[in-house]
């Protein structure tokens, strides 16, 4: 067989059962990809070691009765801690920081079989959309369509361009305002959030807690379902972990979606949004409209005020969380002169350990819940956050069973394009994306077409929370309307 790490999920699983492969033959596959594939940046810290003997023991235990992933070679994202690797969440302050332990994610993707292959490149502390902010420099779009090196999204910019580049068949990743279904966007692949508390937080280094949701990123729909099925389930180290049973997600895949209603949101139509995000939003509209749903205009009133909601939320969260970052109990601690106390220490260590962004977020985060600014800013926001809720939560009252919307205001920008000079332009790229988080819903990025450059662009559907298998057969069945195959041509 040729070109495995062309492979999906679902297909090398077959191959892998009926003995037609192994997984040491398709594990050596992606290795050798990924070492010729240095110029990407995606892998950052490789595990070859680890793979080929987690490759040997899917072999001996092969068979009709496999666990779910077994022998299946991933790509984990820098965020997940992963015991005795380097987990350095793409930030300076964790250098040589390897965990004793592992994080829920992973240890229930290992029980299922799968063979991690690495860790990959992120924006650090995933505070980014552009893979710009890691320790371990940019991440790099394997599509391009002039001289220009192009960004894979953030924050998970490393899983994005190893699994659309075929270094690996499919990657975790974690969506705090869009970090998953943007890079999936920006790469012609597939990225699914799920419902806030359907995947363990156990063991990933928290960004924003009350936002961040771990899931997978693959090359399509029904890989998704499979990896997402390893990933989901109660964690009791998980406080914010539901307790329900996890439904045969590659099962609902039919198709089918006769009689399901779609919601279009007006608020999405944005001032400035290119034609091109128009065009293909009304192709993808009339694709699931073709397959039998019902199309319904719907308002989400509050839409306009999510982004600065989150950029409120989200840092003060980080500015919290990332305290515990002081140069004492674990990562770089700065040199000392002679005199320095324990406040120059702490000012030192965070200095060279945080790249700008965070300290940007981490400030922002430290001011908007300072007394004084706490109920002006954090309060309010909060409770645009429970509009913003409430708003979905109408719409599904009406019977709308997903809401389609673009899942980027543009295709892939050039690294660099948007520099430190405005953050705010930056932060736009999250715009429709950061509703999804705020609500806690569970969302989609499917690639759906390309722009006149040559570039994919993706759509997002938003679901009913906990109705991810609902979702994801909606996602299939507008995969395969929209008939995305094109691939990025090798340059690396």
């Amino acid at each position: 067989m040729s070109d495995l790490t062309k492979l999906t999920i679902s297909a090398a699983r077959d191959a892998l059962r009926k003995g037609d492969l192994t997984s040491v033959e398709l594990t050596a596959a992606c290795l050798t990809e990924i070492d010729a594939a240095d110029a990407l940046n995606a892998f950052v810290h490789k595990t070859p070691e680890i793979a080929m003997e987690q490759a040997k023991a899917a072999d001996a235990r092969q068979g009709a009765d496999a666990p779910l992933l077994n022998g299946i070679p991933l790509g984990i994202k820098d965020l997940f801690c992963t015991k005795g690797v380097a987990s350095q969440a793409g930030s300076r302050i964790l250098e040589g920081f390897k965990p004793e332990y592992e994080s829920t994610v992973t240890t229930q993707l290992f029980d299922a079989g799968a063979v991690m292959l690495g860790k990959l490149n992120m924006d650090e502390f995933a505070m980014g959309s552009s893979n710009e902010t890691s320790t371990y420099g940019d991440a790099v779009n394997p599509w391009k369509v002039d001289d220009r090196a192009l960004t894979p999204g953030g924050s998970s910019g490393g899983s994005a361009s190893a699994v659309a580049a075929d270094l690996c068949l499919g990657a975790t990743g974690t969506d705090t305002g869009g970090s998953i279904r943007q890079p999936a966007a920006f790469t012609g692949i597939t990225g699914i959030k799920p419902t806030y508390g359907r995947v363990s937080r156990w063991g990933i280094v928290a960004f924003a807690s009350s936002l961040d949701q771990a899931g997978p990123m693959t090359k399509d729909v029904r890989d998704a379902a499979i990896m997402l099925q390893a990933m989901c389930g109660h964690d009791p180290k998980d406080s914010t972990s539901a307790d329900l049973a996890v439904p045969d997600f590659e099962a609902a895949l039919t198709g089918d979606i006769r009689g399901k209603t779609i919601g279009i949101p007006k608020e999405y139509h944005m001032e400035g949004i290119p034609a091109e995000i128009e065009k293909l939003w009304a192709d993808g509209t009339a694709m699931l409209k073709d397959a039998g749903a019902k199309i319904v205009d719907i308002t989400l009133p509050h839409t306009k005020y999510a982004l600065p909601a989150y950029y409120v939320i989200a840092p003060a969260e980080a500015s919290s969380n990332l305290a515990r970052y002081d140069g004492v109990r674990f990562g770089h601690r700065a040199k000392l002169d002679a005199g320095d106390g324990i406040t120059e220490m702490y000012e030192k260590t965070r200095a060279e350990g945080f790249g700008h962004e965070v300290q940007r977020r981490v400030m922002i985060g430290t001011y908007v819940l300072s007394a004084g600014f706490y109920d002006a800013y954090y309060n309010r926001a909060r409770k645009v956050r429970t509009l913003i809720k409430q708003d979905f939560e109408n719409v599904f009252a009406q019977g709308v069973d997903a809401i389609l919307t673009p899942a980027t205001p543009s295709a892939a920008f050039g690294l660099g394009d948007m520099t430190d000079a405005d953050p705010v332009q930056m932060y736009l790229n999250d715009v429709f994306t950061v509703t999804v988080n705020l609500a806690g819903l569970p969302g989609i990025a499917v690639p759906a077409g390309l722009d006149r450059q040559g570039l994919p662009l993706g759509l997002q559907l938003i679901g009913r929370p906990w109705e991810e298998a609902d979702l994801l057969n909606t996602a299939y069945s507008l995969e395969r309307a929209a008939g995305f195959v094109a691939k990025p041509a090798k340059w690396w």
